[in-house]
């Protein structure tokens, strides 16, 4: 599955355009993490378990979208991207989108 944030992939035409497809996790940090963050964010620097966390989060999405997009037979994503929304202090959703597609060399 070729995954690219652009709208096309050079040297390939797009054969068929099954729609957009979504990868989506919401995942809660644990009670340790945000007491860690709460002292953190009075010295300052990387908040390394929210940053774990956060690429989990997009590596699942990743892996969602990926099959949901298979699934429709595409073996292409084009136009991808990531979006994170934080939920009042709970939880963080990370959403993985882009238009699914079947391509072929030109």
């Amino acid at each position: 599955m070729q995954i690219v944030t652009t709208n096309d992939i050079p040297g390939h035409v797009v054969e068929e355009v099954h729609g957009e497809v979504f990868g989506l996790t919401v995942r809660s940090r644990n009670v340790g993490s945000n007491i860690g963050a709460g002292f953190k964010s009075l010295v300052g620097g990387e908040l390394k378990g929210i940053t774990k966390m956060l690429q989990d989060s997009r590596k699942e999405a990743l892996e969602r979208l990926s099959q949901e997009a298979e699934a429709l037979g595409a073996n292409a994503v084009l136009a991808f991207r990531f979006e994170t929304t934080e939920y009042a202090s709970t939880g963080t959703e990370v959403c993985a989108y882009g238009t699914a597609v079947r391509v072929r060399p030109a």
